[in-house]
């Protein structure tokens, strides 16, 4: 019944530099926008096929409360990342393994204060074992 995620839904204050983070460093493509009055108010961002991220600006729908955590994504070359997001002058913590025996890393300054974690799934990774 249920095939997998299909997008997270963020609201953001500035849609260019959303679109700046994500497709120019990160290497997504913006898949389709949203319009209202002939105003982009958002737009969808492809991760990989048929897995999305939708940001709205923040002022163009309601607001609402999120349990939302975090974003995880996973890459296959965790220390690329890093250089990517340095290279477009974003705070990159200190990489390090996780208690899912994952490489892992966090960007800190994410447009709006989205935490953004990435992983690389190693056969060690609990991803991987299934084990605790």
């Amino acid at each position: 019944m249920i095939k997998g995620i299909a997008h997270v839904c963020i609201g953001c204050k500035d849609l260019a530099e959303v679109e700046r983070f994500y497709c120019q460093c990160l290497g997504f493509t913006k898949r389709f926008e949203f319009t209202k009055d002939r105003k982009v108010i958002g737009f969808y961002i492809q991760v990989v096929p048929n897995v999305y991220l939708e940001f709205f600006q923040a002022d163009s729908v309601p607001a609402a409360g999120s349990p939302i955590r975090h974003i995880c994504l996973e890459t296959d070359d965790i220390d690329d990342v890093i250089a990517r997001l340095q290279s477009h002058g974003y705070e990159v913590g200190q990489k390090k393994i996780g208690a899912d025996h994952s490489p892992q890393v966090w960007a800190s300054n994410a447009p709006d204060g989205v935490a953004i974690e990435f992983h690389q799934y190693t056969p060690q990774s609990c991803q991987i074992t299934g084990e605790p």
